[in-house]
């Protein structure tokens, strides 16, 4: 399997492409960033690309994979609806355009968020739910949203917002206790990372994955926990 990562420096997305370059179904990983990444690796090459609204310079580039991991976003805290949507639904909506129109048989998937709702009227939540809406409008072969809740990092990955930063070091030592008496309130960046290479693999009956079926799926893809 042949994968395009998005987002690959933020918390989320360092998972992911950790678990790819783990997973030996694996092939290649193609990230597509707008910085070199720190790590290398045999199967990891590295597209740096400023313009995450127009891929027409780099379109020869995307051909030929398999599955799209998409994890790039920012925190909506201190930014406009106009320059929060451009970032989370302008960008994604034209990454998928581009991965689609070269790899008709791929998989996509969108990480957005607990408590994403495009009828909502928190900013963030309906922006979010708006670009699921338009990734699950195109005719990809498959495609799924997560939208996890608490995710505890690990193997050394730190998220790049200050905030949440703080908040993993003052509630970090109380994760496991946390995730002992509600196992279904909290997943890992680990978990997340299988997860999306399990429903690329195998697929899933659920279109939209909270994290009690993230870290379902990574156990028991073919029999997920009800809504």
């Amino acid at each position: 399997m042949k994968v395009i990562l998005f987002g690959a420096t933020g918390m989320v997305g360092q998972g992911v492409l950790r678990e790819c370059l783990l997973d030996p179904d694996v092939e290649g990983v193609l990230a597509i960033s707008r910085t070199p990444l720190p790590q290398q690796h045999e199967k990891l090459r590295v597209l740096v690309h400023a313009d995450f609204t127009d891929y027409t310079a780099i379109e020869s580039e995307l051909w030929g994979y398999d599955a799209c991991f998409y994890c790039l976003g920012v925190t909506s805290v201190g930014m406009t609806e106009e320059a929060y949507r451009r970032v989370t639904h302008d960008f994604t909506v034209a990454a998928a355009k581009a991965v689609l129109a070269r790899n008709p048989g791929l998989t996509f998937v969108f990480v957005s968020g607990a408590g994403t709702d495009a009828s909502s009227r928190t900013m963030w939540a309906r922006v979010k739910g708006e670009a699921e809406n338009a990734v699950l409008g195109m005719p990809f072969r498959a495609k799924y949203m997560f939208r996890p809740g608490v995710i505890q990092p690990l193997h050394g990955i730190k998220s790049r917002t200050r905030f949440l930063r703080f908040f993993y070091a003052l509630l970090g030592p109380l994760f496991p206790v946390w995730k002992a008496l509600f196992p279904a309130s909290i997943t890992t960046t680990e978990q997340v990372g299988r997860a999306m290479l399990a429903v690329a693999k195998r697929g899933s009956d659920r279109k939209v994955l909270d994290n009690r079926h993230i870290n379902a799926v990574t156990q028991a893809p073919a029999a997920l926990p009800p809504a």
